[in-house]
């Protein structure tokens, strides 16, 4: 029987300790925080579990434009947020959510250990635990270490006043002034989400506009939505440093400004958890900044040593870690595998609005790395779009000119990550735009905008016809 050893219990590593069951092996997963690593217990699910609860406060605060009035000038003098109470339901479902976990590897016979790993070469993992040290015999070996929030120098975190998206749970009562440094997706998703719950955010950002790696049409829409609620945007400032102060925190900016806050949240990136674990004496490549270098199936410059999720930098999605971790483990045990096709994934940007996209990139056509036909439907004039009071967003498609296969798309809306599935499916599948806008929508829908972008993008005789 072939020994599968696990070093990471988030969604790469279970979701390889299930494949690899499945598949005959003998397999230990080595955890030493809780099972579903940080995707379940203090990123992914508790972050978008805050974010949903936010959403309820932004459509009580709009329902002013459907005709239902509060009685109260501000939202804030009818609803209360019980920030602890929130939290706490936040923790509890992450807690549950990795109970379920624990309980599905152990239905599947896989061995769980509770400790800290390292590699003692390529066949050998030795685990710390609490009563001391074991060691495991590996056939194969899958490194699902994650990543660290990364810290400025001159901003440690203390996990009060100056806090890392870990850390933002421990909070008790919504920040008076909450300066949220960094605008890409975690801060972005942060800054959304507390301004949604009634907190004066400032959002810190070096670049011209939020979001600098997603969609700039895209991105555009938000910072206007974002500045209509009433958030502040400081752009192309660089915070360097972060202290407290009295009851309240200062950062300061590269230009010496200062900006004055009750907290701070540091969404400045991450680190890769890959120092001091063997890596490198087993043979392991790193890159420059410290994530380990993987082919399409998962697997490293050792042969017998794969790897899954955020340590590797290929794209920093729950979703992807799992399918790296299922590939990893279906190449290593001789099952059919398809290498892993980044212009399949889909992502999605859990603010309000929601930002989702698959495929093919505004950034890589306007590079001329491919040449496609687009089109870009406001969302304004869908009737569906109408009754919810939203009007700012947009549907966006992208296809071949000659043959009409969509090749990708964008989607600003509520519930866009719901509505990119119909793209995804049609990249997957290689659809094209009449095929695409000849299923059946639902009328009124926001999914009918989708449709609509691919029959103004009408394929016939070799070429795309737009209007």
């Amino acid at each position: 029987m072939t020994k599968v050893v696990i070093i990471g219990g988030g969604p790469g590593g279970y979701e390889a300790a299930l494949v690899a069951s499945q598949l005959g092996g003998e397999v230990t997963l080595i955890e030493r925080d809780g099972l579903g690593g940080a995707a379940v217990l203090s990123d992914c699910v508790p972050s978008k579990t805050l974010i949903a609860t936010a959403e309820v406060m932004v459509r009580i605060e709009s329902a002013r434009q459907l005709g239902l009035h509060i009685a109260a000038a501000d939202v804030a003098d009818v609803v209360r947020v019980d920030l602890e109470e929130v939290n706490r339901r936040v923790l509890e479902l992450a807690r549950a959510q990795s109970h379920d976990i624990k309980q599905r590897l152990i239905q599947e016979e896989v061995r769980i250990v509770s400790g800290t790993a390292r590699l003692d070469g390529g066949s050998r993992v030795v685990v710390g635990t609490g009563e001391g040290e074991e060691s495991y015999d590996a056939d194969i070996i899958l490194v699902a270490t994650g990543t660290t929030p990364r810290e400025l120098p001159a901003a440690p975190c203390d996990g009060e006043r100056i806090l890392n998206w870990k850390q933002v749970y421990n909070l008790t009562e919504v920040p008076e002034r909450l300066i949220v440094v960094g605008s890409g997706v975690t801060g972005a998703e942060f800054a959304s989400a507390y301004d949604g719950l009634g907190c004066d955010v400032v959002l810190v950002s070096s670049r011209t506009q939020v979001l600098p790696g997603e969609d700039q049409d895209a991105a555009a829409v938000l910072q206007k939505a974002f500045e209509g609620r009433g958030m502040t945007i400081m752009s192309q400032c660089r915070a360097v440093a972060a202290r407290r102060e009295g009851a309240g925190v200062v950062v300061t900016l590269a230009d010496g400004r200062e900006v004055h806050g009750s907290h701070v949240l540091m969404a400045v990136g991450s680190i890769p958890n890959t120092s001091g674990i063997g890596l490198e004496e087993a043979g392991v490549e790193l890159s420059p900044s410290g994530h380990i270098v993987v082919d399409r199936v998962s697997r490293t410059s050792n042969r017998n040593i794969y790897a899954a999720g955020d340590v590797t930098g290929v794209f920093a999605l729950a979703s992807v870690a799992a399918m790296q971790g299922r590939v990893a483990m279906w190449h290593s045990l001789g099952d059919a595998v398809t290498p892993l096709d980044l212009r399949l994934v889909s992502s999605n940007v859990f603010t309000t609005p929601e930002v989702a996209t698959v495929g093919v990139s505004q950034k890589e056509v306007d590079a001329g790395e491919i040449r496609v036909a687009s089109m870009l439907l406001p969302l304004g004039s869908n009737a569906r779009s109408k009754m919810q009071g939203f009007t700012d967003g947009f549907v966006k498609l992208f296809c071949l000119p000659t043959t009409g296969i969509i090749v990708g798309g964008v989607v600003v809306a509520p519930r866009a990550s719901e509505l990119i599935h119909a793209v995804s499916l049609a990249v997957a599948q290689r659809v094209n735009v009449d095929d695409f806008s000849h299923a059946f929508t639902v009328y009124p829908s926001m999914s009918g905008s989708l449709a609509e972008a691919a029959r103004r993008l009408h394929h016939r005789e070799g070429a795309i016809l737009t209007n």
